[in-house]
């Protein structure tokens, strides 16, 4: 954690950092509230390090501050932080007051986000205009290289980098719970900062020098590797003077706004592959997409280079989103849509060279660009990053539903539906311009689910509800013709829009036709969805039709792998039935089947009937949606069905996992990996030791089994012989003999045929429960104790007597 140059700390930072291990939070608080208050800003910035060190921890990790991704709702501390760090709050009100004077905060280079990092240690200036014009060069060179920033950027870049450093939390307690100090003041400040209705409330400071970044477009990356490493007066001399970020006075009223956006999406959103990173960097991409887009395409291009060729070479960044970091970025992606979408009605239909003759408002104009201007690039390869890497599991819901937010704006207009009603709604065709310029977020990162929904277990009731959500969404009537007509509108051949495209474009007035009017729209439309192509996978980019034959072909695969999982599932919950009808109530009295094997047939929580029914459920439903999604034929459908069905039969089921024959045993090939994850074939998993030594279940009494244990094998040991030549007798004692002294099992039978005494059952709280119900009852009927289990162990020698003499029947039966 940098902090500003300071010849020597204050004795007001000597006293603060003494309080911090002597008193609580709440009175620290209290002496932070009287010394904002009090202090001049000459000695509060002394502080201003420390305590945004103290709040949100360090950079590096080292120290965890005051935990606010841990601290929830049931904590003491949790309104006290709250009430601190809110957006009208004494921190912030520390914050103005440091903003109204030139006051600058250093953070290292190193500490940003890779890709931006890389850059700017490459010689390249960042895309973000946040970056611009704060690079603070020391003598040393560029590897120690600074930003100085602002009061109000250097709180918001340590609150948005609290949530990506590593920290290691107590044992038993996560960070990913929405109802932390952290997800809450996230939201706090996101409807502070970016309101949905009325403006942004003015600083209580004066703000005049703070550093603004106003909506306008900004110029692209502008290398200045040319000039060398060895020279950083020059270097410093190119980059401070780019266009100043302070042109537009209007933009003062939301420089806040922006900046805390650039801040969460540059911290939280920055992270993706070198390769994607160097194809957007590079200036052969960001060239033909200009040219494209003043419809120069037929005009020859530069010879092609490889994309970011020579440039950030060092960047290599393992990044792995947690769930945590995923479910505030959906919080982000919801708020944002809410925020646009409380545009007024008046000027969202005006045209961009309307508004800017009017007295549009830069929050209104704010609203307008700001999903796809900040947001659309960088949560793309987010999401991208996050759908390739992310495991195999239900954690995956976070990625998912954040996807499906974003896909889905028309769900935060503020209009209150009915839920059933909202199920069926068409999507209105206003939005068909969103689905245009967010194409890659439809149909791109749907054949990514796909890839990912053919590997998952979808007997798991949690991930055959993801597949279900999918299918739901896209699913919505209108949906899928506009990302059918946006894929025509991609599609359509370059040289025929040249020779479609006007020389002119002249108003019917001015003698133009409404035919030339129709035709510039197209174009634009064209345009628009082409530059959104490229602008994210590059002008060479290789587009798979979603409605296409390629993915028409994935999606019977899916269809497929949901028909055998729905068939898995409902064998699964027959052997269950079965399983449970056969563990009577006689079972209570001893009948029931007794080898503990039985609870080691790999059998999982979520593969109970409930759970099995709503796999089924959400399997029949999803399968419905993808048909009306893409057309299918039901007939067809149908004998795919019925056809997977006959083909797996009872015996098929039975059948291990496919398997080749190694040197140390079977190895499983790739098929029989799909055939584990998808659930049609298992091995047999059972105990096979000695039943004596298996492990201590939830329904026993450990210190009973212990101790039983060590009782049956003193007995055992002493009177095996005896036990053995008994067992051994063909009459009616030997088979009594055999049923109370046999093993458990009949594979254990099969290894080992000494008979044996187990005491084990009588561990069982069942078993237990049981003997003291019949202890009650016999002191109801006036019996003792002795009396109580002389009857006990007389009706258990009758049960055994009975279950000798027709116990093959019984089986049967």
């Amino acid at each position: 954690m940098a902090a500003p140059t300071l010849q020597q700390p204050s004795f007001l930072l000597a006293n603060l950092k003494a309080d911090t291990s002597t008193k609580p939070l709440l009175h620290r608080c209290q002496d932070l509230v009287k010394i904002i208050d009090d202090y001049p800003a000459k000695e509060l910035h002394a502080i201003f390090p420390w305590l945004v060190e103290t709040v949100f921890g360090s950079l590096d990790g080292i120290i965890a501050g005051w935990n606010l991704r841990l601290l929830h709702s049931r904590s003491n501390e949790y309104n006290i932080v709250l009430e601190f760090l809110k957006p009208s709050g004494p921190m912030m009100k520390l914050v103005y007051k440091l903003q109204a004077e030139e006051y600058k905060y250093e953070i290292p280079v190193n500490y940003l986000p890779g890709p931006v990092k890389a850059c700017i240690q490459e010689g390249v200036l960042p895309d973000c205009p946040l970056f611009h014009n704060k690079l603070q060069f020391p003598l040393s060179g560029l590897l120690t290289l600074n930003l100085a920033l602002n009061p109000f950027e250097f709180f918001m870049f340590n609150f948005a980098y609290c949530l990506i450093t590593p920290k290691s939390y107590p044992q038993g307690q996560q960070g990913s719970s929405t109802d932390s100090a952290y997800f809450v003041l996230v939201d706090t400040y996101l409807k502070y900062f970016l309101p949905s209705e009325g403006s942004v409330p003015p600083s209580p400071f004066s703000d005049s020098r703070g550093s603004v970044t106003a909506p306008s477009p900004r110029s692209s990356s502008v290398s200045f590797a040319g000039y060398g490493v060895h020279s950083p007066s020059l270097l410093k001399h190119h980059i401070f003077h780019q266009p100043s970020v302070n042109a537009d006075p209007a933009a003062q009223e939301i420089w806040r706004s922006e900046t805390l956006l650039q801040m969460f999406v540059e911290i939280w959103l920055h992270h993706y592959s070198l390769e994607m990173y160097q194809k957007l960097q590079s200036p052969q991409v960001k060239l033909a997409l200009l040219q494209y887009r003043l419809s120069m395409s037929s005009m020859p291009c530069q010879p092609y280079a490889q994309p970011g060729s020579g440039t950030c070479h060092t960047y290599q960044e393992p990044f792995s989103p947690t769930e945590e970091h995923v479910l505030v970025v959906r919080l982000l992606v919801k708020h944002l849509h809410a925020f646009s979408n409380s545009l007024k009605p008046e000027q969202l239909s005006s045209s961009p060279s309307a508004h800017s003759h009017t007295h549009t408002s830069p929050l209104e104009e704010f609203k307008r660009v700001v999903v796809q201007r900040f947001v659309q690039q960088k949560l793309y390869l987010f999401l991208q990053n996050c759908f390739g890497h992310w495991p195999l599991d239900a954690s995956f819901r976070a990625v998912l539903e954040t996807w499906l937010s974003y896909i889905q704006p028309w769900r935060y207009t503020g209009e209150k539906t009915n839920p059933q009603q909202d199920q069926n709604r068409t999507v209105p065709d206003k939005w068909e311009l969103f689905v245009q310029e967010n194409l890659l977020m439809y149909t791109k990162l749907f054949q990514v689910f796909l890839n990912r929904a053919v590997r998952t277990d979808l007997v798991n009731a949690k991930n055959a509800l993801m597949v279900f959500r999918v299918a739901k969404v896209f699913a919505q009537p209108n949906l899928a013709e506009m990302i059918q007509k946006g894929e025509q509108l991609f599609l359509e051949p370059e040289h025929v829009l040249h020779h479609r495209q006007p020389r002119g474009y002249l108003t019917p007035s001015q003698g133009g036709s409404y035919v030339s009017s129709k035709q510039r729209v197209v174009t634009d439309m064209v345009f628009r969805v082409k530059s959104h192509v490229y602008a994210l996978e590059g002008q060479d980019c290789q587009y798979k039709q979603m409605f296409g034959t390629e993915l028409r072909g994935a999606v019977m695969k899916l269809i497929q792998i949901i028909a055998q999982a729905r068939q898995t599932a409902k064998r699964i919950s027959d052997h269950s039935s079965v399983a449970t009808a056969n563990n009577s109530f006689m079972s209570w009295f001893g009948m029931g089947s007794s080898d503990l094997n039985n609870t080691f047939n790999g059998a999982e929580a979520e593969e109970s009937g409930e759970c099995l029914k709503k796999t089924h459920e959400f399997l029949d439903r999803a399968l419905e949606n993808l048909c009306q999604i893409f057309k299918l034929n039901q007939g067809q459908l149908t004998q795919l069905i019925s056809n997977l069905g006959s083909s797996q039969d009872d015996g098929n089921c039975k059948q291990l996992p496919d398997c080749i024959q190694g040197e140390n045993g079977l190895i499983l090939t790739d098929l029989g990996r799909k055939q584990i994850i998808s659930g049609l074939r298992r091995f047999d998993i059972r105990y096979q030791g000695d039943p004596e030594l298996q492990p201590i279940r939830s329904y026993e009494n450990a210190l009973l089994v212990r101790l039983l244990y060590r009782i049956s094998s003193l007995l055992n040991d002493r009177f095996g012989g005896h036990m053995n030549a008994l067992c051994s007798r063909q009459d009616f004692l030997g088979r009594l003999g055999r049923h109370y002294l046999s093993p458990l099992s009949r594979r254990t039978l099969e290894r080992n045929r000494q008979p044996r005494l187990s005491l084990r059952p009588l561990a069982s709280y069942r078993t237990i429960l049981l003997l003291l119900i019949f202890y009650v009852l016999g002191a109801v009927l006036s019996f003792g104790p002795v009396s109580s289990t002389l009857l006990i162990l007389g009706g258990g020698f009758l049960l055994g007597l009975v279950m000798t003499l027709f116990g093959d029947k019984l089986k049967k039966h």
